[in-house]
């Protein structure tokens, strides 16, 4: 009998390597890799794909792109929140990926959406690897979910899961959680390697797709917030969501990474409460709830989140430091952005902010990507920096170029539109964008670089304050 060769495989990518090493290649994590059991070779061959063991392939109809085409039927869980995240509804036979740190409220949101669906007439099923029955029967009479038809087991090996979920009609909704812990009798690896994941991933998918069944694989996450496992298990399923939130604060953002059947980046807020995650259907008013309107340093941010409008309130301290370099700290935002921007107003505003200490805080947990949120950071800033207190009426939007210039932001009149509806009166945005900001009903001040925002808001500060920002102190 052949000998058969063990292979090395990283814990975090899934790169394979024919031998050990310290250092993965393709991810640069050390100490990621260890040995793994090679697959059995097929009868008749050297190998899974050898010469002798490949058979003639089955010849399948080719079809053009001409032709009826239909919307994909979806199941609508009764979480409007979830369903704005998945597209409208679990699509037949698609596969979700959900990702979050421990403790976050994945289970939590999962059981409720089960319930939902049960209490409507579906077939639910849902499998946990971690958890005993007994632990989730008490999650759900927390919940108040135990008179809901939910089919429960607590089972890891997946030809059992999928042997059980075949006897009967086809379920609606199927939850793994998680798919860490499920284990396959052919892949020859102890659960959780990246081997195993991507075995029982692949045998998980292939029996949604062929029952119809709308599966969701719940993942645990690194310290980084990545998806532990083989990143090879994000591209095998249609849709991606991370849930995200902070143990400090009580929202929950349901965010949309990859979707095969709707928008990416789309985002669902939550409210942790006693009872379980409660939806928020205006979550503007909730993080705007409780600001202090009349304090410098403090700005409100007309954002797009996929396609909600969404404002946040940015917060800005400047202090003078008393350290050689200066401390340069931000939550909610990004690092590297807060420098370029602290540099762009010091070369084309004026300002000197070398020697104070910059904090910046996106008031109530929520993390901002866009580049559109320049504009109100810089107002934060310079109204900390000038001790002048912004009208509380005004929302700010517009990306900060490398040379001072202020770029309009997508979506102009939608966003406008949510900040009206708050009761909001004027918006200072990019000169560029007047004209996709329509018939609005606001005041607009349009500027055309950053010179044009610093010195608006230093006109309204103190006339010490306007000296100690042009020489910084």
């Amino acid at each position: 009998m052949a000998k058969r060769a063990n292979s090395f495989a990283c814990q975090s990518c899934g790169a394979v390597y024919g031998r050990w090493q310290g250092r993965c290649d393709a991810c640069s994590g050390w100490n990621t890799i260890a040995e793994e059991s090679a697959p059995p070779p097929l009868p008749g061959g050297s190998g899974p794909r050898g010469p002798a063991g490949r058979g003639k392939g089955r010849v399948f109809p080719l079809e053009g792109l001409s032709g009826a085409s239909m919307d994909a039927p979806r199941i609508a869980s009764g979480i409007a929140e979830l369903d704005r995240v998945t597209g409208g509804g679990f699509v037949r036979g698609s596969v979700i990926l959900l990702g979050g740190d421990p403790g976050i409220g994945k289970s939590t949101l999962l059981m409720q959406a089960c319930g939902a669906l049960a209490q409507n007439g579906r077939r639910v099923v849902y499998i946990s690897g971690e958890e005993a029955v007994g632990q989730v029967r008490l999650r759900a009479e927390r919940l108040k979910l135990t008179a809901a038809p939910v089919e429960l087991a607590a089972e890891t090996n997946v030809e059992d899961v999928i042997a059980t979920l075949s006897n009967g009609p086809a379920p609606a909704l199927v939850v793994i959680d998680s798919i860490q812990t499920m284990w396959s009798e052919s892949v020859e690896a102890a659960p959780g390697t990246v081997t195993q994941v991507r075995g029982s991933a692949q045998l998980l998918i292939r029996y949604a797709k062929t029952s119809g069944a709308a599966l969701i694989l719940v993942g645990h996450v690194t310290k980084d917030g990545q998806i532990a496992g083989p990143r090879v298990v994000e591209h095998m399923v249609d849709a991606v969501a991370s849930f995200e939130g902070d143990g400090a604060h009580h929202f929950r953002i349901l965010r949309a990474v990859k979707n095969r059947f709707g928008p990416t980046d789309e985002i669902g807020v939550f409210e942790m409460t006693g009872s379980g995650l409660a939806e928020v259907p205006n979550p503007s008013a909730l993080f705007l709830a409780g600001r202090d309107t009349g304090s410098p340093g403090t700005a409100v941010f007309a954002g797009m989140e996929g396609t909600r409008p969404l404002l946040v309130e940015f917060q800005a301290l400047v202090a003078p430091s008393s350290l050689g370099t200066p401390r340069r700290a931000v939550v909610g935002w990004d690092q590297s952005r807060l420098s370029m921007l602290i540099a762009v107003l010091e070369a084309h505003a004026g300002l000197k902010l070398g020697q104070y200490d910059v904090y910046l805080n996106v008031a109530g947990g929520l993390r901002i990507v866009e580049p559109a949120a320049d504009a109100a950071a810089a107002a934060a800033l310079v109204s900390s920096l000038t001790g002048a207190p912004l009208p509380p009426d005004r929302v700010y939007l517009g990306e900060v170029a490398l040379t001072g210039a202020l770029r309009p932001a997508a979506q102009t009149s939608a966003r406008l539109k949510e900040a009206a509806k708050l009761g909001f009166g004027a918006a200072f945005l990019p000169r560029a964008g007047i004209e996709a900001a329509g018939s609005s009903p606001m005041a607009l001040d349009a500027g055309g670089d950053v010179a044009d925002l610093v010195s608006g808001i230093a006109a309204l500060a103190p006339r010490s304050k306007r000296r100690t920002a042009s020489d910084g102190g």
